[in-house]
């Protein structure tokens, strides 16, 4: 392989690379960061010893990075026409406590400047959902969970889930992806993205730029049940429901079985007792009337007069009409035939 032109031997060596080294990734802290004309992102990946200079497009870059910040990165080694050594880069992320804290507070208050996380935003869930979506991977126990409560707690909710991973550099992109074909479907009601506890590295793919962005902009509401409760992401910050596990998902999503028996059993004694209630107040009507017409004062104001007293000759009794009581003296009596 001789007389090679320059751009033949770099052709060639990228060609080699390219084979030998289909996807590399390299982890190490960030230094000489910078941005040139607001598209090309360029900085070094070091070690104590060594640093390998770094290139890769600015919409690639889903999480503020900058010097001193611990990173992962993914990409292939390359030989740029200039006979320099670069590592084209595909995917970053960083790692650690520190660089995870400091890119997520960076992140969310850019975020937040746009309004993307304002309360105005958010939209409440169907009172009948009949179908939802689930972002999530199969495999965890979290969609264990999930799925555990939803069967416990009410039937006729049906769930189509799409397999994704939920931790590392591939799965925002993969969840952007199930985001998408649900809100292409006409009959989902609500987009449900969860994930179980973990790391703050396993759960930093909730803190993906795009991924936050997807979320908000769904056209179909989505709820997020992401680690535990005391677990934050951006992706939470963005949704319109934040549940605070997988398992507060699905009860946010259902009704009980047993609450809605135990109410359906308290409806049927209110209305057994309501019924009762009616039956003795039909009662205690009837008997008013009955009294009414047995009133004396009634018959008194017909015309009618009580008499009173023993009914012998000689003796006084008391006559009552409806307006005078009068005494009068018996002169006689007779047998009535």
């Amino acid at each position: 392989m001789d007389n090679l032109t320059p751009s033949e031997f770099v052709a060639y060596v990228n060609q080699t690379l390219e084979y030998a080294y289909s996807s590399v990734t390299i982890v190490g802290e960030v230094s000489e960061f910078k941005v040139n004309q607001g598209k090309w992102v360029f900085f070094n990946v070091k070690d104590e010893e060594t640093s390998v200079p770094c290139f890769m497009t600015l919409w690639g870059l889903h999480q503020p990075i900058e010097d001193g910040m611990k990173v992962v990165v993914r990409g292939i080694p390359k030989v740029t026409k200039w006979g320099k050594f670069s590592f084209t880069v595909s995917k970053v992320a960083p790692v650690g406590e520190g660089s995870l804290k400091k890119a997520f507070e960076m992140l969310k208050k850019k975020l937040a400047d746009e309004g993307l996380f304002d309360p105005a935003r958010k939209r409440s869930l169907p009172e009948d959902l009949s179908k939802i979506g689930v972002i999530s991977s199969t495999q965890a126990a979290g969609y264990a969970d999930f799925i555990k409560i939803i069967n416990a707690r009410w039937g006729g909710l049906k769930v189509l889930t799409a397999h994704t991973q939920v931790q590392g550099l591939d799965a925002p992109e993969q969840m952007i992806k199930a985001l998408k074909y649900f809100n292409e479907r006409t009959d989902v009601q609500a987009i449900v993205l969860i994930r179980g506890g973990g790391s703050a590295d396993d759960l930093s793919c909730f803190n993906d730029e795009a991924l936050v962005r997807a979320v908000a902009a769904s056209k179909i509401p989505v709820v997020c049940g992401i680690g535990h409760e005391v677990d934050e992401s951006l992706c939470d910050l963005a949704c319109d429901v934040r549940a605070s596990t997988p398992s507060n998902a699905a009860e946010l999503l259902t009704r009980d079985r047993k609450s809605e028996k135990l109410a359906e059993k308290i409806g049927i004694i209110r209305q057994r007792i309501e019924l009762e209630i009616r039956n003795l107040e039909s009662e205690i009507s009837q008997k008013m009337r009955i009294l009414e017409v047995l009133n004396p004062e009634k018959i008194l104001k017909q015309g009618y007069a009580i008499l009173a007293g023993d009914t012998s000759v000689g003796s006084v009794v008391k006559i009552t009409t409806f307006e005078k009581e009068i005494e009068a003296e018996i002169k006689k009596v007779k047998e009535r035939k």
